[in-house]
């Protein structure tokens, strides 16, 4: 990959952090080769170099249980709930704590004044319910029934060129697809487009019919061929006998027509074989994909018609449905909605406030609190499983290729850098972060999820963390910080001290510090960090070198 253009695709951030870990680096790791460049000379160094993907994300929790009011109608009060931080217990969840508690008032009172006229509905209702189950069952049995129709045509396909190749056709064509109902076009016969003779030699035909036939024919030309070339041999044998007077003209004769009629079942034998191939193998294996098509064509006409009946029944039903909800709810659901008010414990872990998934919003939602009024499927509590932790993360697409699940992974939280933790890659996005792309087109990053091995007390949903992604290890090579090495006409170079001329070097794997020199330099060459140019503009300057690498060092860095 360019450097110069994988260093002008990081976002802002990520060249900040890059550079200070560069100067850190450098500072530490690093001494000066010549006095004269103190700040600007180091040494190209010999060792292990390990190939780290550095990226920034927040820990989360792979898997949370979340609990929404399930109360259906207007917004609904708030009467008490678990302060935010509390640890549900087991016990909790054996005692059935309560954990939110929601008004209930207004559903009892019209609990009373729906019962006047539910009896008047719920016969109109029990019927729509059973014509929807009717034709429920009738569709599965169309369907059914279309789907088998389909099968046994597959099977006489399949029959008579072989498994292998009528896969091949099948696939080709996308046909698969439809009888498993993912692809339903509207289309003309698929079989003409298929040039069946390609396939008419018994080395690529299976076992079947066709193959069956194609070798019978085969066969009948080659008994005619030994036939015809024995009464060839004969013929000659008797030819000779007669012209030494040994046998009769008669003998003679009766072998020549032998002979003849040998040649007229050879030419007999070719011919049909060929008319096999070249029409009857054909028409049979179109006949039967036609056969197939024409299954598949009526599974699908079956599939829409009974989206289209079940469509009725259920425009029936939610009438129904809906004229017993105007004129009076179902006591049952009522009693469900009361019941819903009390939300109980029902999985250990910490109370968060609000739902997990931070990106949704709800039209004049108020914060969480005892009061505050709540909608229905609106999250109130989450709860993270703290034993299953981890960080999605977005990766450039400059190291995607390199990420793959199964990796090893260095996570260090913020707020305790001293307690590093372990992970795994556990997936990797196979499209770019849709969100991302909208906010930022020029931005490409695939989500990650870097799962969190074993447990720790202090790690929290919401903890910042820094995620090192071990790539793989450098045993032994020669190696220079990223600064060092620039582009001058399309070649990798560094720049040795008291040299104005660049050095070509052969530039290999790169991490966000150091980049690996194939060739061209030896472990203890000293090289500058900046191009003499940039020396001498910074002049007398003896300080340590500045994170912002210069126009010339910008196009090797990698963060």
């Amino acid at each position: 990959m360019n450097p110069l253009a994988f260093l002008r695709s990081r976002p802002a951030w990520q060249l900040v952090a890059a550079a200070l870990l560069v100067t850190a680096g450098l500072w530490f790791a690093f001494r000066p080769a010549k006095a004269a460049d103190e700040n600007l000379a180091v040494s190209a160094k010999r060792g292990p170099l390990d190939i780290k993907v550095l990226v920034g994300g927040s820990i989360e929790a792979l898997e949370s249980h979340e609990i929404v009011s399930e109360v259906r109608g207007e917004p609904i009060k708030i009467l008490r709930i678990v302060e935010e931080g509390y640890l549900v217990s087991d016990d909790d969840v054996k005692t059935n704590k309560v954990l939110v508690e929601l008004d209930s008032s207004k559903l009892k009172q019209n609990l009373v004044s729906q019962d006047i006229t539910f009896q008047s509905t719920a016969s109109a209702l029990t019927e729509a319910q059973q014509s929807y189950e009717i034709q429920l069952n009738q569709n599965k049995t169309d369907i059914k029934a279309a789907e088998q129709k389909a099968r046994f045509a597959l099977m006489e396909f399949e029959k008579y060129l072989g498994t292998k190749i009528s896969a091949e056709v099948i696939d080709r064509l996308g046909l698969r697809e439809e009888l498993a109902g993912t692809n339903t076009p509207v289309r003309t016969n698929v079989a003409a487009r298929v040039d069946f003779t390609q396939f008419a030699k018994a080395e690529l035909l299976e076992d079947g019919v066709a193959k069956q036939e194609l070798r019978k024919r085969e066969d009948e030309l080659m008994v005619a061929k030994t036939t015809s070339a024995q009464a060839e041999t004969k013929l000659a044998g008797t030819q000779r006998l007669f012209d030494k007077g040994f046998v009769t003209k008669s003998e003679l004769e009766n072998d020549r027509i032998a002979f003849d009629q040998g040649r007229l079942k050879v030419d007999a034998a070719v011919t049909a074989r060929d008319l096999f191939i070249r029409y009857e193998f054909p028409k049979l294996a179109e006949e039967n994909l036609s056969k197939y098509d024409e299954a598949l064509q009526g599974l699908i006409r079956a599939r829409k018609e009974a989206v289209s009946k079940l469509a009725q029944a259920q425009a029936k039903l939610r009438g129904a449905e809906g004229r017993f909800e105007r004129e009076k709810r179902n006591l049952e659901e009522m009693n469900e909605q009361i019941e819903k008010c009390l939300i109980t414990a029902q999985k250990p872990g910490l109370v968060v406030y609000g739902g997990g998934n931070q990106r949704m919003f709800w039209g004049n939602q108020e914060r969480i609190a005892v009061g505050a009024q709540v909608y229905e499927r609106q999250p109130i509590i989450t709860i993270p499983d703290p034993t299953k932790m981890g960080v999605t993360v977005g990766v450039h697409e400059s190291h995607i290729k390199k990420v793959k699940r199964g990796l090893k992974v260095k996570i260090t939280a913020d707020a305790f850098p001293d307690d590093p933790l372990s992970g795994e890659v556990t997936k990797v996005g196979v499209l770019p972060d849709s969100e991302n792309r909208w906010m930022n087109p020029d931005m490409k990053l695939y989500k990650t999820t870097v799962a969190i091995e074993g447990t720790r007390e202090w790690v929290k949903p919401g903890m910042s963390a820094k995620i090192e992604i071990l790539v793989k290890r450098l045993d032994d090579v020669v190696y220079v910080p990223l600064q060092a090495v620039t582009s001058r006409e399309g070649k990798q170079v560094v720049f040795r001290p008291g040299s104005e001329r660049p050095t070509e070097v052969e530039t290999g794997d790169f991490t966000d510090e150091f980049i690996e020199i194939r060739k061209g330099l030896a472990a203890g060459d000293s090289v500058l960090l900046r191009t003499p140019s940039e020396n001498k503009a910074g002049g007398e300057n003896k300080s340590a070198p500045e994170a912002k690498p210069a126009e010339s060092t910008k196009e090797t860095a990698v963060h």
